[in-house]
């Protein structure tokens, strides 16, 4: 081995052996039981260890609505029974987490045009939006998007299907 591979060598070994890391000088404590804490853009949320839902999550949105899905009939946007009972559920739990933003997605079966599914499925998501609304939640809070019949659920081409792809879903985000 020559001088210069024996000093390049030297030094490079002197180099990594100047990297290596230091413990911290003390140990943050650990969070207290029953709880644990994730930091998140807007600060740190807690999350229950009963159960491991996120207060303000999508989880925790349909463990206390139910369900981000309501149903529409054939060729329709109008809020039934069942969904004014599914959305006042959802504006409850939005009205207890007044930073959250959702996003309500209209769907339809695959009967009919790709553009005709695409304004029925506006219409959806618009009907579900503004009955938030008119449940005291901001309308700034509420984005929607159609997705017609390119989403569906469902596979298949029967009632049953169909009934199950002819929805609009709210949405929160992760």
């Amino acid at each position: 081995m020559n001088k210069t591979t024996m000093l390049l060598t030297t030094a490079a070994l002197i180099a990594v052996a100047g990297c290596t890391k230091k413990p911290p000088a003390k140990l943050p404590p650990p969070p207290p039981s029953g709880t644990t804490t994730t930091g998140q853009d807007s600060g740190s949320t807690t999350t229950d260890a009963t159960n491991g839902v996120t207060p303000g999550s999508r989880a925790d949105m349909l463990a206390q609505a139910g369900t981000d899905t309501v149903h529409f009939a054939t060729d329709s946007s109008d809020i039934d029974s069942e969904a004014t009972a599914i959305l006042t559920r959802q504006a409850a739990w939005l009205r207890k987490y007044p930073n959250v933003r959702v996003t309500v997605e209209g769907h339809c079966d695959e009967r009919g045009t790709r553009e005709y599914n695409l304004a029925l499925g506006d219409r959806r998501a618009n009907s579900a939006k503004n009955f938030l609304i008119n449940a005291g939640i901001s309308a700034a809070r509420i984005s929607v998007i159609s997705y017609g019949k390119e989403r569906p659920v469902a596979a298949g081409s029967d009632e049953e299907s169909w009934a199950q792809n002819r929805r609009a879903v709210t949405v929160v985000p992760q």
